[in-house]
C-alpha cells in the first residue's frame, strides 16, 4: 500500500519482519509439542526455542536461488540454530506455516478494524444522541418526502455498523484457523496432537479438514465482510457529499483554516474527504471476486491464489483501516447546520405534508384512490407554480366539502411526522 494510506499499526502486520516473526513462533511451537511426544529430543526444541532467528534481507538473498521463499525461511534460520536445525521444520510441509501465519495476521488485522468501528459506533451514537430532534427533510430518489430529524438518520448508520461489527467478528472467529496436517492434509508425517497444541498456544482453532491449506472459503468470507463494511462507509460517504452541496449545505465537513479547496478556485470547500472514502469503497470492494475465486484449487492445493492474496490481503485490510479512521474524523468533526436543514423543510411550502391531507380525506370517507387524486391535484399546482400548498388547498372546492379551511389549517400546523422519534431512540437505537 502507499504510504498516504498506510497506518503503522496495521501496516506493521503485514511486513515480512512480522510474517516470519509469526512463522518461527509456529516452528518453535511444533518443535516443543514434538519433544514432549517423543518424536524429537527434548533438548532439540530448547535449542530452537533459543537459537531460532532470522534475517530478512538474507531470506530475500536467498530466495533468489531457491524460488521458494519457505525454503529460503529454513535455510536462513537452520543456520542460526546450527547441529540441532534437522528437527526445524519437522514433519510438516510450506501451507502449514504460510497458512497458519496468514490467519494470525488476519486475526491481527481484524482486532484492529474491530477496535476502529467501536469507536466510529460510539461517535455515531454521541451524534445521533445530540441531533436527535434536529428537524429535516427526509428524501427519497433525491426528492422531498416527509420530516425526519439528522439524529434518525445517524441513528441509522449506527445499527448499520453494529450489524457490521457483528459480521466482522465472526469473520475474525471463522479466519482464525490453525492448519499443521503435513502434505496433502492427512497428518501421515505430523501427530495431530501437534495441531492442537499450537492452536491452543495461539489461541486459534484447529481447522476441520484442510486439504493441505486452510480452505479459502473462510478467506473469502472475511474479505467479504470487508466489502460491505466499505459499502456503508461509502453510504455515509455519499450521503455527506449530497448534504454538502451548494444548494443544500445541512452538513458540511470540517474545513481547516489552511486548507485549500481548488488550485483554480479560492471560494471552493469540497467534500475531499467522502470523495476519498468512496474510492477507497470501490477499491476495497474489488477484492470480493478474487477472494472467492481463490476458492476453487486445484486438487489438495495449488497456489493460484497466493499471488492474489500477496497483494491483496495488505493492501485490502490497510486501506479497510485507513478508512474507518477517516470516517471517524468526519463524524466527530462535521459541521451540521439546522437553520438550513429547516429552511430547506419549507421549500416546497408545506407540500411535504400532503400525506396527512390524503389520510384525513380517507377518514372522512373517501376511498384512497379518490383522496389521492384530490391531494395530488393540488399538489401539483403548488409545485408547478411554487405556491404554498396551503393557499392552493382552501381554493379547491371539492376539497372543501370535507375539510374546512380550519381543518387544514390544523392539520398542516400540527407537528406529527417526528412523533414517534422517543419511541425509535429508546427502543431501536441502543
Amino acid at each position: 500500500m502507499i504510504p498516504r494510506y498506510n497506518r503503522p499499526k496495521i501496516a506493521k502486520i503485514w511486513t515480512l519482519e512480522n510474517k516470519f516473526k509469526i512463522w518461527t513462533e509456529i516452528e518453535i511451537l511444533i518443535a516443543e509439542k514434538l519433544s514432549v511426544i517423543g518424536i524429537i529430543p527434548k533438548i532439540a526444541a530448547k535449542e530452537i526455542r533459543k537459537k531460532a532467528k532470522f534475517n530478512v534481507n538474507e531470506i530475500n538473498e536467498l530466495e533468489k536461488q531457491t524460488r521458494h521463499d519457505v525454503n529460503a525461511y529454513i535455510d536462513n534460520v537452520s543456520k542460526y540454530i546450527d547441529k540441532h536445525s534437522k528437527y526445524f521444520h519437522h514433519g510438516i510441509t510450506s501451507s502449514d506455516i504460510i497458512d497458519t501465519g496468514f490467519s494470525i495476521q488476519l486475526k491481527q488485522t481484524g482486532e484492529i478494524i474491530c477496535k476502529e468501528l467501536k469507536t466510529l459506533l460510539k461517535n455515531l451514537k454521541s451524534k445521533s444522541l445530540k441531533y436527535k430532534n434536529t428537524a429535516m427533510i427526509g428524501r427519497s430518489h433525491g426528492i422531498h418526502a416527509e420530516p425526519i430529524t439528522f439524529g434518525l438518520k445517524l441513528g441509522s448508520f449506527y445499527n448499520e455498523f453494529k450489524r457490521n461489527l457483528k459480521r466482522l467478528e465472526f469473520a475474525i472467529e471463522e479466519i482464525s484457523i490453525c492448519s499443521i496436517s503435513g502434505p496433502v492434509g492427512t497428518y501421515d508425517s505430523i501427530d495431530p496432537r501437534v495441531e492442537k497444541y499450537v492452536a491452543s498456544k495461539l489461541k486459534l482453532k484447529s481447522e476441520d479438514v484442510s486439504t493441505q491449506i486452510i480452505p479459502r472459503d473462510r478467506h473469502a468470507f472475511f474479505f467479504s465482510v470487508l466489502g460491505i463494511i466499505a459499502s456503508s462507509i461509502e453510504r455515509f460517504a455519499v450521503e455527506i457529499r449530497h448534504l454538502q452541496r451548494t444548494e443544500l449545505l445541512e452538513v458540511e465537513e470540517k474545513f481547516n483554516p489552511k486548507q485549500k479547496g481548488s488550485s483554480a478556485m479560492p471560494h471552493k470547500r469540497n467534500p475531499v474527504l467522502s470523495e476519498n472514502l468512496t474510492g477507497l469503497s470501490r477499491y476495497i470492494r474489488s477484492a470480493v471476486i478474487p477472494s472467492m475465486e481463490n476458492v476453487v484449487l486445484w486438487h489438495e492445493r495449488d497456489i493460484s491464489h497466493s499471488s492474489v492474496e500477496r497483494i491483496m490481503a495488505p493492501d485490502i485490510c490497510i486501506a479497510m483501516d485507513f478508512s474507518l479512521s477517516r470516517l471517524n474524523e468526519i463524524v466527530t468533526t462535521m459541521k451540521v447546520y439546522p437553520e438550513n436543514m429547516k429552511k430547506n423543510l419549507s421549500l416546497l411550502g408545506g407540500l411535504h405534508n400532503s400525506q396527512k391531507i390524503l389520510l384525513k380525506l380517507t377518514k372522512k370517507g373517501l376511498s384512497r384512490q379518490e383522496a389521492y387524486l384530490i391531494v395530488q391535484k393540488n399538489a401539483m399546482e403548488a409545485w408547478n407554480n411554487k405556491r404554498n400548498f396551503y393557499d392552493v388547498l382552501k381554493t379547491d372546492n371539492k376539497l372543501l366539502k370535507y375539510l374546512s379551511k380550519e381543518e387544514l389549517k390544523n392539520i398542516l400546523e400540527i407537528d406529527t411526522n417526528n412523533s414517534k422519534i422517543d419511541w425509535i431512540f429508546k427502543n431501536k437505537i441502543k
